[in-house]
């Protein structure tokens, strides 16, 4: 599969939506049982590296940055979200999105991304290890998806370029 990785633009939010309810389909990609609307979507993610991955002109995976807090000493740590099409996994899309995001977050001056994986996914936990993100603690029972209660494992990735 060709994978060409660019900017999302709001034109992309369709098809970015429909990735994002695929994911939460699944029950193993959020806690969220709902995709916002695209201005509380683009309210709630840096403006900086918003990805989207194509494949015969096509979106088959996005991800974006969205910052962990408003104060400024965390200025510099986002929190990532990659989510990749149904017929597009495991064919090296979240792989191709996360390096871009690593190389896009350290160009913006971000020293450290975090992500929070439910304990299920499997496949982005590995991927998520695969790019230096390593495992610090695991929230127990942190959220209710559909009545049952789910772990959220914690990861975070330190820049060996930016705040070193």
């Amino acid at each position: 599969m060709d994978i060409n990785i660019g900017a999302l633009r709001p034109e992309d939010w369709e098809m970015v939506r429909s990735i994002y309810l695929e994911g939460i389909a699944t029950g193993h990609a959020t806690l969220e049982s709902e995709v916002p609307d695209w201005a509380s979507w683009d309210g709630q993610h840096l403006s900086e590296c918003r990805l989207v991955a194509r494949s015969d002109d096509r979106v088959v995976g996005w991800a974006a940055l969205s910052p962990v807090s408003g104060r400024c000493v965390y200025g510099g740590v986002a929190e990532v979200s990659v989510y990749v099409a149904e017929k597009a996994r495991g064919k090296g899309v979240g792989a191709a999105l996360l390096r871009a995001l690593i190389d896009g977050s350290e160009r913006a001056g971000l020293w450290t991304l975090q992500a929070g994986v439910l304990k299920e996914n499997e496949a982005s936990l590995a991927l998520h290890e695969a790019w230096g993100f390593r495992v610090v603690g695991t929230r127990e029972k942190i959220g209710r998806l559909k009545g049952v209660w789910r772990d959220v494992v914690l990861l975070e990735r330190r820049s060996r370029v930016v705040g070193v």
